[in-house]
């Protein structure tokens, strides 16, 4: 076929008592089955499971570290949208990593991050939030922790049928890894039908964990007012700002202050140190009072702005 192979570059996957007697395959790289990869994804757990994690860890810290470099809204949307589940989605999906301790270190990274670009502590029902869908009232940022299980399970349901296929011919042909990880999720969230065509969408196996996610969250806000807030930030349009492009000359980029506030506001987390207002009101830690007050200035611009925009009739 003129195929020409470089030997330095190939790889045998093989068990060690293997005897490999064709003379150009002896000279490929020998790969144990436990130190396997594909496309840099361990296809065991082991200890090059736990190193590739580790790495990833590794190369969060300084990209977090760049991320000061940048304004707090641009900051957001790249540790949103690259730095954390989306950067280590092809792990999560061909891996077995529910059980590595190395995504609470990665998980821990991205809480660090958020708290340092919202200028904000983070408690663990806040950080809970902020790693729900924007749609469900967070930020977006989601934990590893909580994805590894269903990234895993949707990535096997949709390659069942092309899995069996290629094993055809061998004498097992049963995942054991998939039985054993849909037992846990099925301990966690309930039975589900293995004739569901939507087995396949990861969306599917998500959703459950989202929704107890969520209600964790509002089971844990006692506070009436705080349970409005999470409410309204679970309504529709309001995370809106979060999806916005950032383009400065349409009005769409916000100052790193304003940043600040609105993750605040939107996570419960304290804006301010309590104070007397100058109309006389006590302000709490969340600032909620400047939304009411008369003699607010930023009241009287918003008003003033929305005046202005308005068509005279």
């Amino acid at each position: 076929m003129g195929l020409c192979l470089n030997p330095s570059m190939c790889e045998v996957i093989s068990h060690p008592d293997s005897n490999i007697v064709d003379q150009t395959m002896s000279s490929f790289t020998f790969v144990s089955v436990a130190d396997a990869t594909l496309l840099g994804a361990p296809l065991f757990p082991g200890k090059v499971l736990d190193d590739t994690w580790l790495a990833r860890c590794e190369d969060l810290k300084p990209a977090v570290d760049r991320l000061s470099l940048l304004s707090a809204q641009d900051a957001l949307l790249l540790l949103r949208a690259s730095f954390s589940a989306p950067r280590v989605q092809h792990l999560l999906r061909c891996s077995p990593s529910v059980d590595n301790p190395a995504l609470d270190l990665f998980d821990g990274d991205l809480r660090s991050a958020l708290s340092y670009i919202a200028n904000t502590s983070l408690s663990d029902t806040q950080w809970l939030q902020a790693s729900l869908p924007i749609k469900h009232g967070g930020l977006g940022i989601c934990q590893v922790r909580s994805l590894a299980l269903p990234d895993f399970l949707a990535s096997a349901a949709s390659t069942s049928d092309l899995q069996s296929q290629v094993l055809l011919a061998s004498a097992c042909t049963a995942d054991t890894q998939f039985d054993t990880y849909l037992a846990d999720w099925q301990a966690a969230h309930g039975p589900l039908s293995p004739s569901d065509p939507l087995l396949v969408k990861q969306s599917v196996w998500d959703k459950p964990g989202i929704l107890s996610s969520s209600t964790s969250v509002e089971s844990a806000i006692s506070d009436s007012c705080q349970k409005a807030r999470f409410l309204a930030a679970a309504a529709p349009h309001s995370g809106n700002w979060l999806l916005a492009l950032l383009v400065t000359s349409c009005g769409l980029r916000l100052t790193d202050e304003a940043v600040r506030v609105a993750v605040a506001l939107r996570l419960g987390c304290s804006v301010c140190v309590a104070h007397t207002c100058r109309c006389g009101a006590l302000v709490d830690a969340q600032r909620i009072h400047s939304s009411v007050c008369k003699q607010a200035p930023s009241k009287t611009a918003r008003h003033q702005a929305i005046n202005e925009s308005l068509p005279v009739l």
